[in-house]
């Protein structure tokens, strides 16, 4: 027993501060998500010829490098990342690729697995530059006006070439396709959101009531008119191309982005009711989009006349023959959708073999990757960081809900591809670099709260326990006088 007096007893040091980055969860989520589709591949080499496919083993471990080169890249330049957003890029992406390699086989003569697994190659490779070159999301903010101006151009292009079913969406050179509006949305979700941020407090406290309304104001023109004029243009050249899923798409954006940078309610209800009146005007002289609002509102009517069943019909068919857990994959009818089985229409094949149970799940991984946008728009401080998160996570929502409402009655059809999951080089690439630009964005928000809260923790210590930036300093603790029988105790 040491003596009295000389020795005191000090209180252990404060912890080590740990900066949790999630990035062993996001690798077992990814484990899971490479082998579900894997899984998916040897389900339809099955039901289809009884054997697994010879090509299963290549499928997993190119899928598997794939995201394990996405996920070196989010560990090294993006460690605080949202562990949640590249493993379900990961398995839509994945079960896309299952999907379409499930419809060649319906269609020998036009295998397109191949090259959406080429294009899932190269988003994956833009997605791993962006994340690597990228440090910091404000450094967009700069490219405001270029990101405009880059946007009207690639969205102008393809009127100089042939129309495509009707639509003037795109450009065609010796064999080699790309749709330039799917890389333009991107490109305007960075022109809306920079415009805004730096204006949003003439657009918030400054205007004019309209009619009287107390609650709502209308901004300046000269603070509302730029971006009404970009926006009217870009859906005036999508309206001469026909491509109206990519006018409503933006349309949605700029309503959203108006919110959330005003905080004015009324915006949403004012949205709504220009909708309304563009889609009445336009289904009622065009005659592309007339036509589709006529299947829409007369699924049927083929049939009843004596000439078959048309393409929505035929989606409906595919939704109801799978009822409740499909008819299981590599078994189902919806190529007799036709053309479009593989790009517009490839969630009735999701519907029918997958059933409610696998089409439920399919808008869950929908959900949860738009909320993940959502909650790192909230986090981040930077009113240009909030913007384009919330826009691009818009994006996603908006396309999934303009494709499902379209292929399942709910509104009429507008040739969109389903994000990840549908045919189409571009449309996975440009959905690979929306996810790249909300993993850094994520990066930012978790890694300023985790930073926050760490000092907050060391401020504290040093507050109750001395505790200097070096480290830890033990602190004395008062001596206690004994009692004169503790005293005599050896």
């Amino acid at each position: 027993m040491t003596k009295a007096g000389t020795s005191a007893v000090a209180d252990p040091s404060p912890p080590a501060v740990r900066l949790p980055g999630r990035r062993g969860v996001e690798f077992a989520l990814l484990a899971v998500a490479v082998l579900l589709p894997v899984y998916g591949y040897c389900a339809v080499g099955l039901a289809r010829s009884g054997t697994v496919p010879p090509g299963a083993a290549g499928y997993g471990a190119g899928l598997a490098v794939l995201a394990l080169c996405a996920h070196l890249a989010v560990r090294l330049r993006a460690p605080y990342a949202d562990p949640l957003l590249l493993p379900i890029a990961v398995l839509l992406n994945g079960l896309g690729l299952v999907l379409i390699y499930r419809l060649d086989l319906e269609t020998p003569h036009d295998k397109a697995a191949p090259a959406q697994l080429v294009w899932s190659a190269l988003g994956v490779a833009l997605f791993t530059a962006a994340v690597l070159l990228l440090r910091d999301h404000r450094m967009l903010q700069r490219y405001t006006y270029v990101s405009m101006v880059a946007a009207l151009v690639l969205l102008a292009l393809p009127i100089l070439f042939p129309a495509v079913n009707g639509a003037r969406i795109w450009i065609r050179i010796a064999g080699f396709s790309i749709q330039p509006g799917e890389f333009a949305k991107v490109l305007l979700a960075v022109f809306f959101a920079g415009y805004l941020a730096g204006n949003r407090h003439a657009l918030t406290y400054t205007g004019r009531r309209l009619w009287g309304f107390k609650r709502f104001e209308l901004p300046t023109g000269r603070v509302l008119g730029p971006i009404v004029a970009i926006w009217l243009l870009s859906v005036g050249v999508l309206v001469l191309e026909r491509d109206l899923g990519t006018s409503l798409l933006f349309f949605g954006l700029f309503v959203v982005l108006l919110y959330v940078a005003t905080g004015r309610t009324g915006w949403i209800a004012v949205g709504l009711l220009l909708a309304v009146a563009g889609a009445v005007a336009v289904g009622r002289l065009e005659p592309h989009v007339h036509s589709r609002v006529e299947d829409w509102l007369h699924p049927f009517a083929s049939i009843e006349a004596g000439h078959g069943a048309g393409q929505l019909a035929q989606s409906l068919f595919a939704f109801a023959a799978g009822g409740m857990l499909g008819t299981g994959l590599g078994i189902g009818n919806s190529v007799l959708i036709g053309f479009a089985v593989k790009s517009d229409f490839i969630l009735a094949t999701a519907g029918e073999e997958l059933g409610l149970a696998g089409l439920t799940a399919l808008f869950l991984l929908y959900g949860l990757l738009v909320e993940r946008g959502y909650r790192t728009g909230l986090a981040l401080r930077d009113p240009f960081g909030r913007l384009l998160a919330t826009g691009l996570a818009s994006i996603v929502a908006l396309q999934v809900f303009v494709i499902a409402g379209g292929v399942t009655g709910l509104i009429p059809l507008t040739g969109m591809a389903m994000p990840f999951l549908a045919q189409g080089g571009s449309s996975v690439v440009t959905n690979w670099i929306i996810v790249a630009l909300l993993i850094r964005m994520s990066d930012s928000a978790r890694g300023q709260d985790i930073r926050g809260r760490a000092a907050g923790r060391r401020a504290r210590a040093r507050a109750l326990g001395g505790v200097s930036d070096q480290g830890p300093e033990v602190p004395r603790v008062p001596q206690v006088p004994r009692s004169p029988r503790e005293a005599r105790d050896p």
